[in-house]
């Protein structure tokens, strides 16, 4: 059965899988969480200040700053949440279509085709927090680049499985389409992104 979209609580990121913050964090921890990561990707994470986020999830000072040193470390596990949703969506895929990575990929298509055409769409969180974070050995930057990597490598294996010459160049291809989508989905129908992104696939791996 394939994952839903993201869902964290409010929030609609071009991710799929459903994400979990069972990695020893408290209620609290995660209540805070779940208040400021749809802030995030709908308004900005500059635009979000972290007295915003205490004040809507009903925390004190103390209280934030026990669980997340700093605003960054709370943009840090943001991230972190929706990089290990899509994570886990690729790898339940790949499980279930063993031996089979265009099944994985069209799967991959079909909920980013779903997910761009959106009401509540604002873009890749991920391009969105480099675009913030400027300083390429900022923390919050590192999260951003080493999800971006993932999905380069994990289209490099999909493509090395098909057999495909020069994997690692379909590879970058495949995640320029990916991000192309985001940047032109909004405002198209769903099975119109779907067919587009199918369409243009098939001709990256017949490259």
């Amino acid at each position: 059965m394939r994952e839903t979209l993201v869902d964290v609580p409010g929030l609609h990121a071009p991710v799929v899988g459903r994400p979990t913050r069972d990695g020893g964090q408290s209620e609290v921890a995660r209540r805070i969480l779940e208040t400021a990561a749809p802030r995030f990707y709908l308004e900005g994470i500059r635009a979000v200040s972290a007295d915003a986020v205490m004040a809507e999830a009903g925390v004190t000072k103390v209280t934030f700053y026990r669980h997340f040193p700093t605003k960054d470390h709370l943009v840090e596990a943001y991230l972190e949440t929706v990089a290990a949703a899509e994570r886990h969506a690729v790898v339940s895929w790949r499980a279930e279509h063993v031996g089979d990575p265009t099944a994985v990929l069209a799967a991959y298509a079909d909920q980013l085709a779903a997910q761009v055409c959106g009401a509540a769409f604002r873009g890749c969180p991920f391009l969105n927090a480099a675009a913030e974070y400027p300083d390429v050995a900022h923390p919050v930057r590192a999260v951003a680049e080493r999800h971006r990597q993932w999905l380069r490598d994990v289209a490099e294996e999909l493509v090395a499985e098909l057999g495909l010459a020069e994997p690692r160049s379909v590879a970058v291809q495949l995640v320029m389409l990916r991000d192309g989508a985001m940047a032109t989905g909004a405002g198209v129908e769903p099975a119109d992104v779907g067919r587009a992104l199918h369409r243009a696939g098939r001709a990256v791996l017949r490259t």
